[in-house]
């Protein structure tokens, strides 16, 4: 059980702290500001994309919210993942930008599954405790 804890964490800490990263750097850096425009996005889906981003990490790293909640923040985070590696893709970045997206939903599946591995083990005790 420490170890998935210990995996889990690791986990989250790194998606969580590249999503608050990115949600400061999309509302505060003109170099980023460009890169959306250079993938054919609007400046105000820079901004919604920056509070999600920043509203969601602090989501992961809370341990009392519940598990349904975070849920929906794994599903958008990995939507923006796959749409990120897209758009790179489409916009003929070079594969070596475009993998970014991949190597960091790779680690929110890590955090994702860790986190349901301790839920239900956590489950499984709390059943054992009623039932003596």
């Amino acid at each position: 059980m420490k170890k998935d804890k210990i995996i889990f964490w690791i986990a989250t800490v790194i998606v969580s702290g590249m999503m608050l990263f990115a949600a400061f750097g999309y509302l505060t850096n003109e170099q980023i500001k460009g890169g959306f425009v250079h993938l054919g996005f609007p400046s105000y889906f820079r901004v919604e994309l920056g509070v999600a981003k920043g509203l969601g990490a602090i989501a992961l790293l809370l341990p009392m919210l519940p598990v349904r909640l975070k849920d929906f923040v794994y599903s958008g985070f990995a939507i923006t993942f796959i749409s990120a590696f897209i758009a790179h893709i489409s916009s003929g970045d070079p594969f070596s930008v475009a993998i970014n997206p991949v190597i960091f939903l790779g680690v929110l599946v890590v955090s994702y599954i860790y986190l349901h591995k301790m839920r239900d083990v956590q489950t499984v005790r709390e059943n054992e405790s009623q039932a003596k």
